[in-house]
C-alpha cells in the first residue's frame, strides 16, 4: 500500500521494519529513500539492545533507506542530528513549545520519552554505503506496559487522536527535508538548533557511566557528537558512555 509520498509504504505486519529495510538493500531491491511503515512490529528494538514495544496501529514505526556514499563514516552524528530534527519538526508542529530532543537522538515530550531513533548502517571498505533510519515514534498510546512505562505520546500531551498514516507522511518528509538540509552543507545550523531544542540543556542531571552516578550541568553536544556538561571543569562523553538518570 503507497501513501502520497515518494517511495512509503506500509506493511501490516513485521519483525522490525529496520530488518525489513536492510534485507531490501542486501537482495538489491532497495532505492533511496525507500521506506517502510508498519502498522504491527513483533520483534522491535531501540539502541542498546532495548526491546522497543507499541500497540498495534496507535504509533509511527518507520524505517528509510537512505544511500551515504556523499558523506564519510566518520560523520554519522550528523546524520543522527538531521533525523533527530525531522522527528522534532513533525511532533513541535503538533505540541509546540513543550518537545525536546535527548542526546543522542530520543524524542521527549513534557520531560518524557515520546520516540526513539534506531540507525544502522551497511559499509563496504571505507564507503559508507546506506543507513536505516528506524524512528519509533508514539502518536495515540495511552497507556505502556514495560519496558516503556516511562513513556507519553502526543495524544496524551495534546488530549487529542490523530491519523497515524498521514503523520508517518509528514514525518518522511520532514526527515528528508533535514537530510537535505544536511546534504547541502547546513550542519552547523543544524546543530544550533538541535542544541536549542536540547533536553537538559542548563539544567543538572544525574548521569551514570559504569558503576558511578554522579552529578552535572548539561552544557551541549559539540560537532562530534560529545555531550558537553561541565562540573569543576568541563567533561565530554561519547555515546553510550554515559547513561541518564534524571534532572534534579
Amino acid at each position: 500500500m503507497f501513501l502520497k509520498a515518494e517511495n512509503l509504504f506500509v506493511l501490516d505486519r513485521v519483525d522490525s521494519t529496520n530488518n525489513y529495510a536492510m534485507a531490501m538493500i542486501q537482495k538489491g531491491n532497495a532505492k533511496d529513500r525507500t521506506a517502510v511503515f508498519a502498522m504491527e512490529q513483533t520483534n522491535g528494538r531501540g539502541r542498546r539492545g532495548r526491546r522497543w514495544s507499541s500497540n498495534k496501529g496507535d504509533n509511527i514505526i518507520l524505517s528509510i533507506s537512505q544511500q551515504m556514499q556523499w558523506m564519510p563514516i566518520s560523520q554519522q552524528f550528523q546524520l543522527s542530528v538531521s533525523v533527530a530534527l525531522g522527528c522534532f519538526d513533525l511532533v513541535s508542529k503538533y505540541a509546540p513549545g513543550i518537545v525536546s530532543v535527548k542526546w543522542p537522538n530520543d524524542i521527549f515530550i513534557n520531560d518524557t520519552k515520546a520516540g526513539g531513533i534506531l540507525i544502522e548502517n551497511t559499509i563496504k571498505g571505507t564507503l559508507w554505503q546506506w543507513a536505516v533510519i528506524g524512528i519509533g515514534l508514539n502518536v495515540n498510546q495511552i497507556h505502556f506496559e514495560s519496558p516503556n512505562l516511562n513513556a507519553t505520546s502526543l495524544s496524551i500531551a495534546t488530549k487529542k487522536t490523530y491519523e497515524v498514516l498521514p503523520l508517518a507522511e509528514e514525518l518522511y518528509l520532514f526527515v528528508l527535508n533535514r537530510i537535505d538540509e544536511l546534504k547541502a552543507g547546513a550542519f552547523l545550523g543544524l546543530l544550533e538548533t538541535y542544541n536549542q531544542h536540547l533536553f537538559g540543556k542548563g539544567r543538572i542531571v544525574k548521569l551514570k557511566k559504569q558503576d558511578e552516578i554522579f552529578e552535572t550541568k548539561i552544557i551541549g553536544v559539540s560537532a562530534s557528537g560529545q555531550l558537553i556538561t561541565h562540573n569543576d571543569a568541563e567533561m565530554g562523553f561519547n555515546f553510550d558512555e554515559v547513561e541518564f538518570k534524571g534532572l534534579l
